[in-house]
Parts: structure tokens; sequence; C-alpha cells
């Protein structure tokens, strides 16, 4: 600076101010992911928390407490690449797990890509019992994030350092893993079938010989015969264990505790253990590995690893989030995250590590625990109901159609035959409102909305209406969005029934905590309401980066003066 050119008052008040160091950018970003964790549930279990686990991030971190998504179909994949992204299903294209893809005439998995391929044989092949109903869909090929429409934080922290950031991404889900790994990361899931973690070649030509060789020391095979018992006394849980009916016995799983994994030659050994807390032990058990032999957090740019721990949407599908096995689960949780936490303080130091925690959904209780509280119009909703009489009767009167001009339902769209529509020579539209008008009157459903007035802005401006609209991508959405009462859902998951699911935009879905620590970030409880889209710019403006190119939320400002 040429202070010559100064007059005397400015260039003396420039004179007394104090040196100020420029600020490091943190060495390593930490993103955790918590499938299917509510936003009341930390608080409602935490005083069951130890020290170091959810409790460091709660009482040393920005903790907001009043974190809504919003857009309408809250399932894993849509919630985990907004939180990559920083933007709706509308702008990033994942309208659900899985959609219909005219193109291919079939339902396509959200991932699902046939250029690449598994670098392990036949690890997309589920050989035991899923509780994932994207499975139909997603059977053999490969992944990719290449359905992903939008840039990610993951892609531009590559982009900014020239693609010297490493970036990683682990789950036990393939979603889970690609979605935060974004287009130029790696990432790394659990093989159900093969009772390993697997890749694509979109990632690797092959394995890096780390993950060979802790593919190799088989530490799922370490919980063989063993059981999922309760960590605590009984008398120490928060809830009285309420009605077994809701429970899901699956394969000899048990309703109730202890839950036997079974010897590892048993078929569903390996699903056994994502229901339970093992699923997360061995995710945070690989990422552990992750972190010292990729040398994370020890280089010249900001490296990136995203953790997304499953079992906890396992759980609650199967128990439901008012049970023993919903806090006892996060009771265990809490203490693999607490050892993860300390494993990152030992080689990159909690200061120098920007850490976020969040969900990618929120989740409903259970109908018959609300029932048993006499809130009677809990429910679970049969999807055989959608077509029925009525409905025919108005496609025949009114169109010369029969019901095989609706192709299928996938959460949450009802999609139809445009063949068979444009063939009649009748107005999709009229078609489509027809059909809607006869389903909301179907008991349980509380909207039956048209793609056609979601894209000629008709529809009325009201909350559920704009998530709705939120949703809606015209190359992936379905013809007619369905909307369930509150409290009411499809308890059919690929021919089980389970205690519970998401997906609605209802606020008991919608509603998950977000919380950022570490790198001098100073303890604040946030209670106004903010988006879990506002992450990811977040992110970025902490590190002077480039937002993900689709980007709807706000840097959070209690975030970005805090390590001002």
């Amino acid at each position: 600076m040429k202070y010559a050119y100064l007059p005397g008052f400015i260039l003396a008040s420039l004179l007394a101010l104090p040196a100020v160091a420029a600020e490091e950018p943190p060495k390593l970003v930490l993103q955790i992911t918590v499938d299917g964790l509510r936003g009341d549930l930390l608080e409602r279990y935490q005083h069951n928390f130890g020290e170091g686990g959810f409790r460091y991030l709660m009482e040393q971190g920005v903790y907001y407490t009043n974190a809504h998504y919003q857009h309408g179909n809250t399932e894993t994949i849509v919630g985990h690449v907004s939180l990559a992204t920083g933007a709706p299903p509308s702008v990033h294209g994942m309208v659900g797990n899985v959609w219909y893809d005219r193109q291919q005439e079939r339902l396509v998995y959200n991932v699902e890509d046939g250029n690449y391929a598994m670098l392990t044989a036949n690890a997309g092949v589920n050989q035991s019992t899923e509780i994932d109903p994207t499975q139909k869909a997603a059977k053999l090929g490969g992944r990719s994030p290449v359905p992903i429409l939008s840039t990610t934080f993951s892609d531009e922290l590559s982009v900014a350092s020239n693609g010297e950031s490493k970036i990683f991404s682990v789950s036990v889900k393939d979603r889970g893993a690609i979605s935060l790994a974004g287009h130029s990361g790696k990432a790394f899931w659990f093989s159900k079938a093969q009772s390993e973690f697997v890749t694509s070649n979109y990632y690797y030509q092959q394995y890096p010989n780390w993950v060979t060789q802790w593919n190799k020391k088989e530490i799922p095979a370490r919980y063989s015969k063993q059981k999922w018992e309760l960590a605590l006394d009984r008398n120490s849980y928060t809830l009285k264990e309420g009605p077994q009916d809701h429970k899901v016995d699956l394969a000899g799983f048990k309703r109730t505790f202890p839950h036997p994994y079974g010897p590892a030659s048993y078929q569903y050994f390996s699903t056994m253990l994502t229901l339970s807390p093992a699923g997360d032990e061995i995710s945070a058990d690989f990422a552990s590995e992750l972190l010292e032999k990729e040398d994370l957090g020890n280089n010249k740019f900001t490296d990136y690893l995203a953790i997304s721990f499953s079992s906890n949407d396992y759980v609650i599908h199967m128990y439901g989030p008012s049970s023993l096995e919903t806090e006892d689960n996060l009771i265990r949780l809490d203490r693999t995250l607490a050892k993860l936490l300390n494993r990152v303080d030992e080689q990159v130091g909690l200061e120098n590590t920007l850490i976020v925690l969040s969900a990618d959904h929120g989740v409903p209780e259970a109908a018959p625990t609300v029932n048993a509280l006499s809130y009677s119009t809990a429910s679970y909703f049969d999807k055989n109901t959608i077509i029925n009489d009525k409905l025919r009767q108005r496609l025949q009167e009114d169109f010369g159609l029969n019901e095989d001009v609706i192709r299928l339902y996938a959460q949450p769209y009802i999609y139809l035959n445009h063949k068979i529509i444009k063939a009649k020579g009748v107005s999709l539209a009229a078609v489509q409102k027809a059909i809607a008008d006869e389903v909301e009157k179907i008991q349980g459903i509380a909207y039956a909305v048209t793609s056609d007035d979601v894209a000629a802005n008709r529809l009325p401006d009201t909350a559920v209406m704009r998530m709705v609209k939120n949703n809606y991508h015209p190359q992936r959405s379905g013809d007619i969005y369905l909307v369930f009462d509150p409290r009411t859902y499809i308890n059919d998951m690929d021919g089980l029934t389970i205690a519970s699911t998401h997906g609605s935009p209802w606020r008991y879905d919608t509603h998950v905590p977000v919380i950022f620590a570490g790198y001098n970030i100073d303890a604040k409880k946030i209670s106004r309401e903010i988006t879990p889209y506002d992450i990811a710019p977040t992110l970025s403006n902490q590190l002077g980066i480039t937002q993900p190119s689709g980007a709807t939320g706000n840097v959070l400002e209690e975030v970005s003066k805090a390590t001002k």
C-alpha cells in the first residue's frame, strides 16, 4: 500500500490497527449424515449420550434445532442430494428413490448407470432379505453420480483446488455415499451380497490396496453368532416399551431384544448387521481406515470426508422411532461418533476440522404407537385402493380408457401411459385431472396434484403445494403427485410389512438437526427456522469457493461469523 497518498487521519488509523494474520482454511471438512434422524430425537435421548459424540456437537457447536426441508418427497436420495447440492429436487433431479424412465420404459434406480460396472462381481445382487423398495429397480449394473443434475459442494471444492483436494464418501447405502461424493470424489458403500465395501469403475479401475486389505480382514464376520443387546440397563431408557404388534420379525431377527445376527454363513447375516448398530460401527471403521490411509487433512488444500450412517433409518423402519431399538441404536451411534471424532482429532485436530451433521429426512411415529395415545387417524394405506371401480368407470366413460393407462405408482407419483393417451386422441391434462379428482376422494389421501397444474403454476400458494412444486422435474416426475394424510403412509416395502416409513411433506418428515462444530466455532443454539439446503452454501462460503451450480440455500450467518 502506498501510504504517502493517504490523508493523515486515515494513515494514523491504519497504523494503529493490530496486525491480523490471514485465517487458515480448515484442513478437513467432515460431513456426517444420520439417515432418518428426526430433529427432536437428539433432544429426546441426549441424557443417555456420553461425552465426545452427539453431546460434543450439540453443546460446542452451532446447533440449529428448527431445520426443515422444503420438498415434498422426503426420501433418502432426495435428502442426500439436497444436502450435497444445496437445492431441491426440482433443480438436482432426484425426485425419488426410483422413478419411471419414459425413454427406457421401466423404473430406474436413482444412481444406477449401465455405463459403469461394479469392481466386485455380483456386488449389486442382493442375496438376502431387503427392506429397501428400490431393490426391484436396482439389480445388476453399475453405479455413478451422473444422474445428479447439479454440482455438489464437493465438486466445487475439487474445481477450486484444481483437483488436489481429496474427496471421499462412505455409507452402507450406495446412494448415501455417491450423492455426497459428487461427480468429482470417490465413493464406497457396503455390499450386503459380498459383505464388504465396494465401488464402481466410475471411480477406480481397481481397488486401492488399503481397501482390499480392509476387506480381507472380514470385520463384518466378527459379529458372527453375536447378538444386538441393550447397551444400558432397561430402566435407563427414556420410554416404556410399547405394544409389539407394529414391530417386524425379519428372518429371525426378532421383535424384541436380544436380536441375533446369526452365523456369518447365514443367508441374511449381512442384512441383519445393517439393521442394527453394527452397520454404523462397520462404516466408521472403514472411514477411519480411509482417513489414515489416504492421509486426509494433511495436504495443501482442504480435504473432504462424508460419512452417512444408515442404521438409524433401517431400525426406525423396523421398530419405529419410539422404541428401545431406536434409542439404543442412537446410544451406540453416539459412542461410534465419539471414537470417530477422537480419531479425527488425533490425525487432523478438531480445531482444524469443519464438522457438519444433519440428516436426509425425518420420520413419523408408527401408527399403532400414536393410535394408542388416542390419535385415531394414524393409519397404514393400502396402495391397491388407488385403482378402484369408480376410477375405472370415470376413465371409461370420459375417455374410453381402461386401467392400463396407469403404468404404476412409485412414491410419490402415479405414472400414466402417454402412448395410450395419445393414441386415443384425448388430452393428457384432462386424464390427469380426472384421475386426480377420483383418487383424492380415497380415504387417507389429502391431495392429488397433477403435473400439468404444477408446470402451469396453477397451485395455491400453500406450504404443502410449494413443496410439491419443489419436487417437480419435467423429465422425471410422474403425472399425479399423491400426498397422504398426516401419519398415514404405505407400510409395504418390497413385500415386507414395516413399522414406519417417511416420504411426506409433513413436519415430522421434514424436520432434521443441523449442527456445525470444530474449526473455532463457538457454541450457540439457534431456533430460527432454516433449511438443510443452507449447508452447502455455508460450507462453500467458509472456504471461499463457488457455491454448487443450483444452490438455493442461504449462507448461515452464525457459522460465517463464528470463524471470522
